[in-house]
């Protein structure tokens, strides 16, 4: 089983008891004001979310992890890697994300589970690069990806929802952790 320990997070594979904390934080509408068309996602679409997430560590070796808070246990969200199928001329890439519950934002926890994912990305998975997506008026999430070295590559626009994207990216080469 894959798991990575920070100084504050696990960050392990999902288990039946992530679907409800999970549901939790896709359901709240300011986390999902950034994803695809800022819908909110119920327990179904959740259990759909994950069962794919887990799919994807079958298909490409790697794929998102559940993140807990280390003293307590608690699910606080997710964080890893994904291929970025919705978005053309980018499916062969390695997408970089990560999505926590508000009560948990602006302690670093974002910053510290991308920085241990991408360490794994390197070491682990020898990925030479890495991309982060997000809506460009997402700041908080740029602001994690200037954190872990990334540059602004590319902007371009969601085919489906329409909304402005801006593509970051990182060569694990130069990566310094």
């Amino acid at each position: 089983m894959t798991e990575i320990l920070t100084p504050r997070l696990l960050l392990r594979r999902w288990t039946d008891d992530d679907l409800v904390p999970m549901a939790e934080i896709n359901a709240d509408p300011e986390v999902m004001r950034w994803i695809g068309d800022g819908s909110v996602r119920d327990l179904e679409e959740t259990a759909e979310d994950i069962e794919r997430w887990e799919e994807e560590w079958d298909d490409e070796g790697f794929g998102l992890f559940a993140v807990e808070l280390l003293g307590s246990g608690e699910l606080i969200g997710f964080a890893g890697l994904s291929v970025p199928h919705f978005l053309p001329g980018r499916s062969h890439e390695v997408e970089i994300g990560w999505r926590l519950g508000r009560p948990f934002w602006g302690q670093g926890y974002a910053s510290e589970a991308a920085h241990a994912v991408l360490e794994w990305a390197l070491q682990d998975r020898g990925l030479d690069r890495v991309i982060a997506i997000a809506h460009i008026s997402n700041t908080a999430s740029e602001n994690v990806m200037r954190k872990l070295g990334m540059s602004p590559e590319s902007e371009t626009d969601h085919p489906e929802y329409g909304v402005p994207l801006r593509v970051h990216a990182i060569d694990l080469s130069e990566y310094q952790g």
